[in-house]
């Protein structure tokens, strides 16, 4: 794409090129002079005074969690205005919008004047003023439009129906995996060989009609003078190199900076360098340490290879931690330095130390979820705010059981990192085909189900659901299902969905039939529709665990569905409410909170399962582990359960994170199952510390309601004050 835009430029009138190169050097906007003075000594730390009086030139700021990075960032803008740098010449790139404007806002206030021509925004943002003042040398006009992610996906969809493409057959992706398929390509600058065979292996057998696919679809974009988010930056970056406008760019941007460079990905990385070439004015700034965002194209490559890059860059660390007590940061030291490809660094806290870290190894995934639920209400017993509270998980799968524990305690807490367990549209579908094997009659189960196959569209389904209206029993339509008179499409379609709820009616309890249902025909439909497959198979095994407790479908399908109307009750509640985060890890990254309970620590779980064989894989699941626990300022819970529930019980070692802990950073309890017979312990791995010191003899052992014989309450320290309900005598 790059050298095609290239080709086009050099085809372009001179005149056209002049005046692009006229839209970046005609209005320069002075900064008012009436500025209000800053005492950076007294209001920076040593560190990050360094970073903003020393940051001309090539500069990285290794930005620590908690460190300031916000703060180090707003003042060296701040520096360079005050020293009578044109504010139109200073470019600040973030990944949100918000981030900007509150760092503009927060220069203007610090300064007492408005910098007026000072450019701010997200990558997208910026690229987007930049193309409309100079479109043309990208052969589109400037009354361009932009493409969201549904508008993609509807003109791939267009060029699929009008193409000759085989999309009924069993694997060929849709629109949405089309799109991310081609969106990665482009933001790493990577051909579509390499990404199929590291990203998606199931689909090499369609390279050629993808690449296709991709061919088709730019073409359409640029026949209707339309852009998407990917080719706002792609074109930018295509201007960057031109020769005349590209030079004209970069001299007019004096100083670039850039906030949470450690997400950049291989366009963006282009980008910067580029517009850097002229003044060499590029500080960035970031943490490796955070990178957890390669699933989206960012690469940690970037930043650290940015001091090879640019060999007489400074590099300055931001080491002073604000945020959380040294025994927490003791920890994220601790195992961050397992990994390998990092800058070197250890976080110094300046808060007082307090309460050690504390590791929870639970017998099952319901005793967890009922410790951190007493836990939270112990807290907020004690005074504490539920708004200071928060529980973290590796994946989105993990929360279900914890959810309806707080409900049943009627703990209010905010879901962050997507849609609640039970409202995601994959377990809607299962609980659909659930519904329609105890009750065929149920109208809108069937149309959720119809509608999934391919040939039936809303009309034809809703036609098919009427018929099912008269049957009597699944039997009957599993019987009568083939022999309707439908179109032949619509006929593949249904037996494609009669086949699903064949094998989901061939057992009897609610987990049989949930697992038989992600055997089915479902699974190649999730593999086909959806580029996060793999995390939505996840949920679904996560839901059988669920169906577990349950002996018919009926109960289970009630308590959902009463879940479900507790949860909807609740949205009408005041937003003053005050309420605790349940959070993705990745969610979570920038945001902190007085007490964080990381729960779900098991291997295969977190690190996930998909990260377990590859290095560099695993040294990001750690790095998301440090996320995760540098989000706590006061007390930081770590919790797993030593069985795995699925088809048969099996033992869960505890994450490897918590097995590179040296044991004096922690203090352990063990819960035994409800009637204190206990549990056996996990087998033994591999380890950088002995294997006994992870069970070791400071561990305080007590039943799952909280209960610990006198004599081990004598023997240690109390570490764990439970509000959990004794057991009655002679239970």
């Amino acid at each position: 794409m790059f050298s095609a835009g290239c080709f086009f430029i050099r085809r372009l009138p001179r005149r056209t090129i002049l005046l692009a190169m006229t839209h970046f050097l005609m209005y320069p906007l002075a900064m008012q002079t009436n500025l209000r003075p800053i005492s950076y000594s007294q209001e920076l730390n040593q560190e990050q005074l360094n970073a903003v009086i020393n940051g001309d030139g090539p500069c990285l700021v290794l930005a620590g969690a908690g460190s300031g990075k916000t703060r180090t960032i707003l003042y060296r803008v701040a520096h360079l205005l005050e020293r009578g740098e044109d504010p139109s010449s200073i470019l600040l790139l973030t990944f949100t919008n918000k981030a900007a404007r509150e760092m503009r806002e927060r220069v203007e206030s610090r300064l007492g004047t408005v910098a007026h021509g000072l450019w701010a925004g997200t990558f997208h943002s910026i690229a987007h003023r930049i193309l409309r003042g100079s479109a043309a040398a990208c052969g589109y006009s400037s009354a361009f439009t932009i493409l969201d992610q549904e508008d993609s996906r509807s003109l791939l969809k267009a060029i699929l129906k009008d193409a000759s493409f085989d999309v009924t057959s069993r694997r060929f992706p849709s629109p949405a995996v089309l799109q991310d398929v081609i969106s990665f390509c482009k933001n790493t600058v990577q051909p579509m060989e390499k990404v199929l065979e590291e990203r998606y292996p199931h689909l090499e057998d369609r390279l050629t009609e993808i690449t296709e696919v991709r061919r088709l679809y730019e073409e359409r974009k640029r026949a209707s003078q339309a852009m998407d988010f990917d080719d706002l930056l792609g074109n930018w970056l295509t201007l960057i190199h031109h020769p005349e406008i590209g030079v004209a760019m970069s001299a007019r941007f004096r100083h670039i900076l850039v906030d949470e460079y450690q997400d950049t990905n291989a366009l963006q990385a282009n980008i910067v360098s580029g517009l850097a070439r002229t003044h060499r004015n590029a500080f960035v700034v970031g943490d490796d340490a955070q990178s957890i965002y390669s699933f989206r194209g960012a690469d940690i490559k970037n930043i650290l290879r940015f001091p090879e890059e640019w060999p007489d860059a400074k590099v300055h660390k931001l080491l002073t931690n604000y945020r959380s007590t040294p025994d927490i940061l003791d920890l994220a030291n601790a195992s961050l330095s397992q990994n390998r490809a990092q800058f070197q660094k250890d976080l110094i806290g300046l808060l007082p130390r307090g309460k050690k870290p504390i590791v929870g190894s639970f017998g099952t995934a319901h005793q967890e979820a009922r410790f951190i639920a007493e836990q939270v209400l112990r807290l907020r017993n004690e005074g504490a705010a539920l708004a200071g509270m928060a529980v973290l998980f590796r994946s989105s799968a993990h929360s279900h059981i914890l959810e309806m524990e707080l409900m049943k305690r009627d703990i209010p807490y905010d879901y962050r990192g997507g849609v609640r367990f039970f409202g995601r549209a994959h377990i809607k579908d299962v609980l659909a085909c659930l519904r329609v094997i105890q009750n065929p009659r149920d109208e809108s189960a069937w149309l959720r189900l119809l509608q999934m196959q391919q040939g039936i569209g809303a009309t034809m389904a809703a036609r098919i659901a009427a018929m099912t209206r008269e049957v009597g029993t699944i039997g009957e339509v599993l019987e009568g299902g083939n022999s309707l008179a439908l179109p032949d499409r619509a006929r593949g379609g249904m037996e494609s969905c009669l086949a699903m709820i064949r094998t989901a009616n061939a057992e009897s309890d609610p987990s049989r039939i949930v697992r038989a249902i992600i055997k089915s025909t479902y699974a190649d439909y999730l593999e086909r529709e959806f580029p996060d497959w793999r995390e939505r198979m996840d949920d679904l095994e996560q839901l059988a665990v669920f169906a577990e407790g349950y002996k018919d479908a009926n109960s289970f399908l009630g308590d959902i569905a009463l879940f479900d109307d507790a949860i909807g009750s609740s949205r009408g509640a005041s937003p003053n409410d005050e309420r605790m985060v349940l959070s993705t890890v990745h969610q979570a990254k920038g945001l902190e909170w007085d007490t964080v309970f990381v729960m779900h620590l098991m291997e295969s779980a977190f690190p996930s399962r998909y990260a377990m064989d590859d290095d560099a894989q695993m040294e990001e699941e750690r790095r998301l582990f440090y996320v995760a626990v540098t989000r706590a300022r006061r007390n930081l819970y770590l919790t797993y359960s030593a069985t795995r529930a699925g088809e048969g019980l099996s033992f869960a070692p505890p994450s490897i994170f918590l097995q590179e802990l040296p044991p004096y950073l922690t203090e352990r309890i063990e819960v035994r199952d409800s009637f204190g017979s206990g549990f056996s312990r996990p087998p033994e791995r591999e380890s950088r510390w002995d294997g006994d010191d992870f069970y070791q003899e400071k561990t305080i052992r007590i039943d799952g309601y909280g209960n610990a014989p006198r004599q081990e309450r004598a023997a240690t320290k109390t570490v764990f004050k439970s509000t959990m309900k004794k057991l009655p005598p002679n239970s």
